[in-house]
C-alpha cells in the first residue's frame, strides 16, 4: 500500500453514499493500450511532420506526454494539448473528420480507430482487485458510477463483463451531447453525482490519472482515492488524492 491507512476500513456507509470510478488503468487494464495507440498515431504524424519539414522527428513518450497531457483527458483535449506541448497548432476540423485529416478531429479520430482494432484483437482484462471492490460495495449498499472521458466505455465494460456493475455511466460520448467540461474540470464526476442523486462531499472519487485526481479536488469530494499503477503515489498526491493505494484489492475487507 502506498500509504497507510490505519485499522478503520476507508470507505464506510456512515460516511459515504456512493462511489465514482475512472475505467482506463482503475477498473480495466486498457490505459497501457490507449497509451501504445496515442504512441503510434502521434509518432506516425511526427514522422512524417518532421519530414516534410527537414526537422529532427522527436517521438512521443509514454512516460511524460501521454501522463501529463493526455492521460485521462477527452480525446479531442488529449490531441489539442499535446500538439500545444510542441508548439504546434492545427486546425480543429470536427468531430466527424476522417482518420487521415490532418487536423485536431481527424488525429483524434485515427487513435480511436487503433484502439478500437485493438480491443477487438485482444480484448479487455479488468482488475481482479477493482473487480473485488466493486463487488463489495454493491454488496454494501452503495451506489456505483463510472466516469470516463473515453468513448469506448460501453465497449470496454461489456468486453470486461462489468456492464451490469454501475448505476450510472458518466463518458466521452455524455461530454459530447451535454457539452461538458473534461477532467482535469470536476464536471463529469459532478454530472455522475447528479446522476446518483448524492451529495458530492458523500462521494468518493477513484482515479489513477493526474487529471482524474485534480477533478475530484476541485469538486470537493469527500475522498479522492488515487491508485498509483504507474508507481506515482507521490504525484497523485500532489494533485489532490486523498490516499493512494497501489491496487483496489487493497480496499477489500
Amino acid at each position: 500500500m502506498s500509504q497507510p491507512l490505519g485499522t478503520r476500513p476507508l470507505v464506510t456507509r456512515d460516511r459515504y453514499d456512493a462511489i465514482l470510478f475512472d475505467l482506463d488503468g482503475v477498473i480495466t487494464n486498457t490505459a497501457s493500450l490507449h497509451a501504445a495507440c496515442w504512441k503510434q498515431m502521434f509518432d506516425a504524424y511526427l514522422k512524417k511532420r518532421a519530414m516534410q519539414r527537414g526537422e529532427t522527428f522527436r517521438p512521443f513518450d509514454i512516460a511524460t506526454d501521454y501522463r501529463l497531457h493526455v492521460d485521462g483527458k477527452p480525446r479531442f483535449d488529449g490531441v489539442r494539448d499535446f500538439l500545444t506541448s510542441r508548439g504546434i497548432q492545427l486546425p480543429e476540423g470536427t468531430p466527424d473528420d476522417p482518420a487521415d485529416a490532418e487536423t485536431v478531429g481527424g488525429l483524434g479520430n485515427r487513435k480511436n480507430d487503433l484502439i478500437n482494432e485493438v480491443i477487438e484483437k485482444t480484448g479487455v482484462e479488468p482488475y481482479e482487485g477493482s473487480v473485488r471492490f466493486i463487488r463489495q460495495l454493491r454488496n454494501q449498499g452503495f451506489k456505483t458510477a463510472v466516469v470516463t472521458s473515453s468513448q469506448n466505455c460501453t465497449t470496454v465494460l461489456r468486453a470486461a463483463q462489468l456492464d451490469a456493475s454501475f448505476d450510472v455511466q458518466v463518458d466521452g460520448n455524455t461530454i459530447e451531447e451535454q457539452h461538458l467540461a473534461g477532467k482535469p474540470a470536476a464536471d463529469t464526476f459532478l454530472k455522475a453525482a447528479q446522476l446518483l442523486r448524492v451529495d458530492p462531499g458523500r462521494a468518493v472519487v477513484v482515479e489513477d490519472a493526474i487529471s482524474g485526481v485534480r477533478a475530484g479536488a476541485s469538486g470537493h469530494f469527500g475522498l479522492v482515492i488515487g491508485v498509483a499503477r504507474k508507481g506515482n503515489a507521490a504525484e497523485l498526491l500532489q494533485n489532490g488524492a486523498s490516499v493512494v493505494v497501489d491496487d483496489l484489492g487493497e480496499l477489500v475487507d
